[in-house]
């Protein structure tokens, strides 16, 4: 029964590692470029979230304050692009690397300055309710953030795989120069991919905060994202969320079966593993790009 304990949370854990990883792949995958201010995002879109939500501030119905949130995100992701971003374009990718990573620090200060550093709660209608099944406790944070990982997960696939702007996206990820010349708008949709990266966030923003208080340096969280994609592979969505139920499921057996401190290095143990056995991650999509 503890295994399966251990098991359920990892889950539930490892969904919002693989949703802000998600938004690594996405931006990766439409511009090559890693933004590293991901985590950051997630954290703001939290933050953001519970400025609607709790009593102490706006107290919005929890319900009606999430598509707001995500629709604020998915805004302030899409002028990060257009208004910053866009402009290295032709520049090297280590420049957008560099500018990712300030913009990251950007948004933890301004978190800290609105918010402070202390931790908060998000109110939810999840607080201290659990299922019981067969001796197992079932929170139903972790219901809520399973079944959104599950449905949002469809969408996605559903958006890139059926809608013609999602089947444009993959046209710009593939090549560009190719997609711009066939009329594919590139610059929107780039700042589109930032929107919808944004969004992400801010639902993974949500679920963490529905299990566990929020502050500016939750943002740090990314870094674990990071290697949730890179063990996955970087260029695939359904490796972004293997690689974070992975490295979700890892944590609580190493913290609970291994020495002091395992459950932190774990994670980028077994992402140097991967790059050492399979350097393009497990789901690689390593081939020539085409329209």
């Amino acid at each position: 029964m503890e295994v399966a304990q251990l098991l359920l949370g990892g889950i539930a854990s490892g969904c919002i590692y693989g949703l802000i990883a998600l938004g690594f792949v996405l931006i990766y995958k439409a511009t090559e470029s890693v933004n590293f201010a991901q985590g950051d995002m997630m954290m703001l879109g939290a933050f953001i979230t519970l400025q609607l939500v709790n009593t102490d501030y706006w107290g919005l119905p929890f319900w009606l304050a999430i598509p707001l949130a995500i629709a604020i995100m998915a805004a302030i992701g899409y002028a990060l692009e257009a208004l910053i971003i866009r402009k290295l374009f032709g520049q090297p990718q280590f420049a957008v690397v560099i500018l990712t990573i300030a913009i990251g620090f950007v948004l933890r200060f301004i978190a800290g300055f609105i918010w402070g550093h202390e931790p908060q709660s998000l109110e939810t209608p999840f607080i201290g309710v659990n299922l019981r099944f067969s001796g197992l406790v079932i929170g139903m944070d972790e219901v809520f953030v399973i079944g959104v990982t599950l449905l949002l997960t469809l969408l996605l696939y559903l958006f890139f795989a059926k809608t013609k702007l999602g089947m444009a996206m993959q046209a710009a990820s593939q090549n560009q120069l190719a997609a711009y010349y066939m009329g594919v708008p590139v610059k929107r949709i780039n700042g589109l991919v930032w929107a919808i990266a944004g969004g992400t966030a801010t639902v993974a923003g949500v679920m963490f905060a529905a299990r566990g208080a929020i502050d500016p340096s939750m943002g740090l969280l990314g870094i674990k994202a990071f290697a949730a994609a890179v063990i996955g592979g970087f260029g695939s969505l359904p490796g972004a969320l293997l690689g974070g139920l992975i490295i979700g499921i890892i944590e609580p057996f190493a913290a609970r079966y291994g020495a002091p401190g395992y459950s932190q290095i774990a994670p980028y143990a077994l992402m140097l593993l991967v790059l050492i056995v399979r350097p393009n991650g497990i789901f690689s999509q390593v081939q020539s790009k085409k329209v």
